[in-house]
């Protein structure tokens, strides 16, 4: 019985791959994203009525978020759009939000819903280094690597049971696993850390959305640099589930010449 019941689980995941169309790499992916994008919509509004937020009427930090946030979304919907794959922001409404907050964070829900934590703003120092944060958090949300985790999670801590299911048997829990799957509020326990592909394409890519939007990509290392001396002997939050160390720095140098073909097309 037992193998019978491993065999099952077994055809489940292997039917639950999918080719990832910003990667192209095979990823577990158990939940349809516009579900999650649905748990993203309620959970979103949640969180926000719960901050403080910042309106770009009255806040430069606001306005600076909207603006890089605008200019990514824009160039990366157009990008997709060009090459036939519109079928990857299929059902992105996106939000950029401000949040005050010491917290050093930033991250993006499915469906483009995105926030950026004021703590975070002292270290970026500049719009184009929010930028490259910004591209990063966006990244990790196209290239579905928050479904992935999701994905993960639910089989390894509700035995791989559809989304629904989940949310109507262990709500909590359901609730807990989606807000840790996307770096959401420590408050939920320890978050779940990005597996070295997720991080390594995120740096990629978001380097290459940042230079998309006109943001030199070059300002990553500094800001990697900087961001890896924060807090002192206790690094940001951010850093629990975003390592920074000399491995990062030499893979974005690595990454640089393909993203600045994007930049300097533009400038």
């Amino acid at each position: 019985m037992k193998n019978c019941i491993l065999l099952l689980l077994l055809a489940s995941l292997t039917a639950g791959c999918a080719l990832n169309l910003v990667t192209g790499r095979k990823q577990l992916s158990l939940v349809p994203e516009s579900e999650l994008q649905l748990m993203a919509t309620s959970q979103y509004k949640t969180f926000l009525a719960e901050h403080k937020v910042l309106t770009s009427g009255s806040s430069a930090e606001a306005a600076m978020v909207d603006r890089v946030g605008a200019r990514i979304a824009n160039a990366i919907t157009t990008y997709y759009n060009n090459l036939g794959k519109s079928s990857v922001m299929e059902g992105y409404n996106w939000e950029f939000n401000t949040v005050e907050s010491k917290e050093v964070n930033a991250w993006c829900m499915p469906g483009g819903k995105v926030v950026v934590y004021t703590g975070l703003l002292p270290i970026t120092q500049n719009e184009t280094a929010l930028a490259i944060v910004v591209g990063h958090e966006i990244a990790h949300s196209i290239a579905k690597h928050g479904n992935e985790r999701m994905s993960q999670a639910m089989v390894q801590q509700l035995g791989g049971v559809a989304l629904e299911v989940a949310l109507a048997q262990k709500p909590k829990e359901t609730q807990d696993l989606f807000l840790m799957s996307y770096g959401i509020g420590s408050e939920v326990g320890a978050m779940l850390p990005w597996s070295r592909n997720q991080e390594t394409e995120a740096d990629k890519f978001g380097l290459i959305f940042a230079a998309m939007a006109g943001y030199d990509p070059r300002e990553a290392i500094p800001f990697w640099r900087r961001m890896s001396t924060a807090g002192g002997a206790k690094p940001p939050e951010f850093l629990s589930t975003h390592p920074s160390d000399e491995t990062r720095l030499r893979k974005l140098n690595q990454f640089m010449p393909e993203a600045l073909k994007y930049y300097t097309s533009r400038n």
